[in-house]
């Protein structure tokens, strides 16, 4: 099957969504299938062979974050050529509302075209206002997947319509497999907590943790806190006192396998997200490597980690709660060990074996109906009247 994917935001920049299209591309040509991705991207950024330029994108502020959109009538052009040099039996658009190459793709498309929305916005009244202008391209869709049951709430209550929820991917044996690095590792005194996201995005919830850590040190002051991610290390650590700052150590951006052994690595792993979540891919990784995790007790967290059966929850942006969750689970061996092995089993239906199977039925399904719809006027020509 020949198979077109956009992506909306920029290469460049790594995001959830971005990983999520890499990961399935990757997949699918795994199995035999032909893939090109459409996905913004700048001039000098290094691209896989399967993803295809539209241009450079802008930063736009978009579901409480800062996304790098492309949109203009030279994307709008690309889209076309791109469209036209793949044939694709289908398309897979992701985030077709935003103003990016998923809404051009959709207004240029002829074939089949499926759908992914993730987002998990609120309802808002530029969604609202926006509909007019969304409606006639969102109704050439063919199929849509939301990413998890926030996801798909969302979607029906921004655009109507409905969806079925197939979630994010991860391959559960890549993490699984990592081996762990010692200068990571805690010991029963000592102990590690992870932490991977933007340092500079409220909402990954850092200051949070920040705000949570000074308690946990004061009872476990061994305590080390671990953080994968871009932004301003001095910024991150000026609500700590000073004698504190230095059990927080900074990586930076860490590639695939430094993040797979970091979560292996790690005592806890905390996800402490205040908002804008509508699935939580991490903690899939954290659990498949491992890592007992303690998020805050989002909706698309809770449905995640199975409603607190696979990972511990505590109240969203409860800073004495994390400590005290924090606290509860470091002093707790047994207790993280039976968070790993409910993690373990609940994690495997996050598998691409699996997500990729639904997201192939999905495009057989609607690759099909084009076909039979294609096939009917040849199979029943149109009757004329006689005389005409």
């Amino acid at each position: 099957m020949r198979i077109g994917i956009v992506c909306p935001y920029s290469w460049d920049v790594p995001g959830g969504v971005q990983f999520h299209i890499r990961d399935l591309s990757e997949h699918l040509i795994a199995l035999g299938h032909e893939v090109s991705v459409l996905a913004p991207a700048d001039d000098d950024t290094p691209l896989p062979p399967y993803v295809v330029s539209a241009g450079r994108a802008v930063p736009v502020p978009y579901n409480g974050s800062v996304a790098r959109l492309n949109f203009g009538f030279i994307s709008a052009a690309r889209v076309r050529r791109w469209l036209h040099d793949g044939g694709f039996d289908v398309v897979h658009i992701h985030e077709p509302s935003s103003p990016s190459l998923g809404l051009l793709t959709c207004w240029a498309a002829q074939g089949p075209i499926v759908a992914t929305f993730h987002t998990s916005n609120p309802r808002s009244r530029a969604m609202i206002a926006a509909y007019a202008i969304l409606q006639a391209a969102l109704e050439k869709i063919s199929a849509r997947i939301a990413v998890s049951e926030y996801a798909r709430r969302t979607l029906v209550e921004h655009l109507g319509g409905d969806a079925v929820v197939i979630p994010n991917g991860v391959d559960v044996d890549f993490f699984a497999k990592a081996e762990p690095d010692p200068d990571w590792q805690g010991t029963d005194e000592a102990s590690t907590i992870g932490f991977i996201g933007r340092i500079d995005e409220p909402r990954k919830g850092l200051p949070v943790l920040m705000r949570a850590l000074p308690r946990i040190l004061a009872e476990r002051p061994g305590t080390r806190l671990l953080v994968a991610g871009r932004g301003d290390e001095k910024e991150a650590v000026a609500s700590l006192p000073p004698a504190m700052r230095s059990q927080v150590e900074f990586l930076g951006m860490v590639s695939d396998e430094d993040k797979a052994r970091l979560l292996r690595s790690v005592d806890l792993y905390v996800a402490p997200n205040t908002g804008g979540e509508s699935f939580g891919i991490i903690l899939v990784e954290a659990m498949s490597a491992g890592a007992p995790v303690l998020a805050s007790d989002l909706e698309a967290f809770t449905q995640v980690l199975d409603q607190g059966e696979a990972g511990m929850l505590y109240a969203n942006e409860d800073a004495d709660a994390l400590a005290a969750a924090a606290l509860a689970l470091l002093t707790d061996a047994p207790r993280r060990a039976r968070l790993r092995e409910r993690a373990s089993a609940h994690v495997r239906r996050f598998d691409w074996s699996t997500v990729g199977a639904d997201i192939l039925a999905v495009y057989e399904t609607v690759a099909d109906g084009a076909a039979q719809v294609a096939a009917e006027p040849a199979a029943h020509p149109p009757r004329t009247r006689r005389g005409a």
